[in-house]
């Protein structure tokens, strides 16, 4: 038997942005029910934080995301078994008032799982364990003692990536997920994995923490444990290295309603540059962020008859130059402009 697994889907995210809620619908469009419909899968397990807000739905957004999502699932028969994440949750020590129960009741095809529960699966036994809260923490402790062949959660799991390259520190032990064969848990965006147990990640991007990470969902054989990944090919965060030293190609149709951040490794031609940029307000992006190098206008200020003060990609450029290497130093000068203007326009 083979399941679909899918988490953090977080429906009315980034303050309900209709354009997100787009971009999400274009992954189920495009990408999630044709792959259901063409290997016939009529099973789902959602990992929880189905949706964004804890305190309230935006009406626009609940009409859509049941349109392209839950309204889907009923119209194939495609029964969904859910646990609640933090997100799904209204109080924070206790999962008895979700959204999912609340918002969901009009589906047959829909079980909620609000409280840890053992289901058979062909001659399997799988574990399922909401959100761990104050109310559920001994409960939930008690069944992790007791092996499952397979474990479903929404963990805080010590030692795990939020983001790529952002570790959790707290959260529970990972020794307390040892005694099944695979944990499978949502709640952290990346997708990562490390002994038994896997972060199956988001099937999209919600900000740029997110840039330059994969993400999709995951279809399990219940028989042999197999676990495929299934990547959404649809990006919404952009990031473009601007050279106009270099024979680039940049559309600015290439990245219509996209969060867009452009590096300014060269710029050379201004008119150029300014036709570029205003291509990419005439295709409505959502955000755009220009990371640009000042200091030849800083060494302009700085420099005085009496002092004599280099810019950094001055003295970065002289110490290349210095180099014994047979490199290619212009690279190496290019590269390293590219670094030092995104250290520059780092968030704190």
């Amino acid at each position: 038997m083979k399941i679909a697994i899918i988490t953090d889907t977080h429906f009315g995210a980034r303050n309900d942005s209709a354009h997100f809620d787009t971009f999400f619908q274009k992954f189920y469009d495009e990408v999630f029910f044709p792959y259901l419909d063409t290997h016939e899968i009529k099973t789902i397990f959602h990992l929880g934080d189905v949706f964004d807000r804890r305190k309230y739905i935006n009406f626009s957004v609940l009409r859509s995301c049941k349109a392209y999502f839950f309204e889907k699932l009923r119209e194939r028969n495609i029964d969904m078994l859910v646990i609640p994440g933090n997100h799904d949750t209204y109080y924070k020590n206790t999962n008895e008032v979700n959204s999912l129960d609340l918002l969901l009741r009009e589906y047959s095809n829909i079980t909620i799982l609000e409280s840890p529960v053992r289901l058979p699966f062909g001659s399997k036994e799988y574990l399922f364990v909401p959100w761990m809260c104050a109310e559920n923490e001994e409960q939930i402790l008690q069944e992790l003692e007791t092996p499952a062949d397979l474990c479903f959660g929404h963990f805080e799991i010590d030692g795990f990536d939020m983001f790529l390259g952002t570790k959790n520190h707290g959260g529970l032990n990972r020794t307390l997920l040892s005694k099944f064969e695979m944990v499978l848990t949502g709640h952290f965006h990346h997708r990562s994995t490390d002994d038994n147990i896997y972060y199956l990640g988001s099937p999209y991007g919600f900000t740029w923490s997110d840039h330059n990470d994969p993400r999709g969902f995951h279809l399990l054989d219940t028989e042999t444990h197999n676990l495929t990944f299934i990547e959404n090919p649809n990006i919404i965060f952009h990031k473009i290295y601007y050279d106009d030293k270099k024979d680039q190609k940049l559309k600015a149709s290439d990245y219509r309603k996209s969060c867009v951040k452009v590096v300014v490794v060269n710029k050379t031609n201004y008119v150029k540059f300014d036709k570029f940029i205003d291509g990419l307000y005439d295709n409505e992006v959502l955000e755009l962020t220009i990371e640009d190098d000042l200091s030849e206008y800083d060494a302009a200020v700085n420099d005085t008859d009496e002092v004599n003060i280099e810019d950094t990609l001055t003295m970065l450029s002289d110490f290349i130059d210095n180099i014994q290497s047979d490199k290619d130093k212009d690279k190496l000068k290019t590269l390293m402009r590219t670094l030092y203007v995104e250290a520059q326009n780092l968030d704190s």
